[in-house]
Protein backbone atom coordinates (compact mmCIF):
# COMPACT_ATOMS: atom_id res chain seq x y z
CA UNK A 1 0.00 0.00 0.00
CA UNK A 2 1.08 3.15 -0.97
CA UNK A 3 1.04 6.30 -3.19
CA UNK A 4 1.46 6.69 -6.93
CA UNK A 5 1.09 8.98 -9.17
CA UNK A 6 -0.63 9.64 -12.77
CA UNK A 7 1.55 10.66 -14.96
CA UNK A 8 -0.04 10.31 -18.41
CA UNK A 9 -3.90 11.22 -19.42
CA UNK A 10 -6.76 8.64 -19.62
CA UNK A 11 -6.08 6.57 -23.69
CA UNK A 12 -7.94 3.60 -24.92
CA UNK A 13 -6.53 0.43 -22.99
CA UNK A 14 -5.62 -1.64 -25.93
CA UNK A 15 -6.27 -5.28 -24.43
CA UNK A 16 -10.20 -4.46 -25.00
CA UNK A 17 -9.36 -5.26 -28.52
CA UNK A 18 -7.22 -7.87 -28.32
CA UNK A 19 -9.18 -11.42 -28.76
CA UNK A 20 -6.52 -13.57 -27.21
CA UNK A 21 -6.14 -11.46 -23.74
CA UNK A 22 -8.59 -12.29 -21.00
CA UNK A 23 -9.29 -8.38 -21.09
CA UNK A 24 -10.92 -8.96 -24.46
CA UNK A 25 -14.13 -6.74 -24.82
CA UNK A 26 -16.37 -7.82 -28.15
CA UNK A 27 -18.64 -4.99 -27.39
CA UNK A 28 -15.65 -2.55 -27.78
CA UNK A 29 -14.57 -1.09 -31.00
CA UNK A 30 -11.42 1.24 -31.61
CA UNK A 31 -13.89 3.80 -33.05
CA UNK A 32 -15.81 3.62 -29.33
CA UNK A 33 -13.10 2.28 -27.19
CA UNK A 34 -15.34 1.16 -23.47
CA UNK A 35 -12.17 0.82 -21.36
CA UNK A 36 -9.94 3.49 -20.66
CA UNK A 37 -6.35 3.84 -18.57
CA UNK A 38 -3.66 5.55 -17.23
CA UNK A 39 -0.23 4.98 -16.40
CA UNK A 40 1.45 5.65 -13.31
CA UNK A 41 4.54 5.81 -11.57
CA UNK A 42 5.80 4.50 -8.12
CA UNK A 43 5.86 7.75 -5.20
CA UNK A 44 6.75 5.67 -2.13
CA UNK A 45 5.33 2.43 0.19
CA UNK A 46 3.19 3.37 3.38
CA UNK A 47 5.04 1.74 6.47
CA UNK A 48 1.82 1.17 8.16
CA UNK A 49 -1.14 -0.74 5.83
CA UNK A 50 -4.23 1.12 6.45
CA UNK A 51 -7.39 -0.88 6.18
CA UNK A 52 -11.00 0.54 5.58
CA UNK A 53 -11.91 -0.62 8.72
CA UNK A 54 -8.78 1.05 10.58
CA UNK A 55 -9.96 4.71 8.23
CA UNK A 56 -13.55 4.30 9.30
CA UNK A 57 -12.68 4.37 12.84
CA UNK A 58 -10.68 7.48 12.52
CA UNK A 59 -12.92 10.32 13.29
CA UNK A 60 -11.04 12.77 10.88
CA UNK A 61 -12.77 10.87 8.03
CA UNK A 62 -15.93 10.35 9.17
CA UNK A 63 -16.76 12.37 6.29
CA UNK A 64 -14.61 10.94 3.29
CA UNK A 65 -15.89 9.97 0.36
CA UNK A 66 -14.59 6.33 0.27
CA UNK A 67 -15.92 5.52 3.35
CA UNK A 68 -19.61 6.51 3.08
CA UNK A 69 -21.86 3.61 2.38
CA UNK A 70 -22.54 2.36 -1.12
CA UNK A 71 -19.03 4.08 -2.16
CA UNK A 72 -17.23 1.83 -4.50
CA UNK A 73 -13.26 1.24 -3.94
CA UNK A 74 -12.20 3.37 -7.11
CA UNK A 75 -10.80 6.60 -7.79
CA UNK A 76 -12.42 9.26 -5.44
CA UNK A 77 -11.96 12.53 -4.47
CA UNK A 78 -9.96 12.98 -0.68
CA UNK A 79 -9.52 16.60 0.57
CA UNK A 80 -6.46 18.23 1.36
CA UNK A 81 -6.92 17.63 5.29
CA UNK A 82 -8.04 14.02 4.72
CA UNK A 83 -5.05 13.29 2.85
CA UNK A 84 -3.02 14.82 5.79
CA UNK A 85 -4.37 12.56 7.94
CA UNK A 86 -4.11 9.41 5.99
CA UNK A 87 -0.82 10.25 5.19
CA UNK A 88 -0.04 10.24 9.04
CA UNK A 89 -1.91 7.14 10.05
CA UNK A 90 -0.05 5.25 7.53
CA UNK A 91 3.32 6.51 9.06
CA UNK A 92 4.33 8.19 5.17
CA UNK A 93 7.03 10.96 4.35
Amino acid sequence: MGIAEVVRAAYPDQTQFDKTNHHYDPASVPSAPRWDMVDIRYRQTFKTSLSLDRLRQEPKLKNMVLIQKGSRLSVQPVTEAEWAVVLKLAGAK
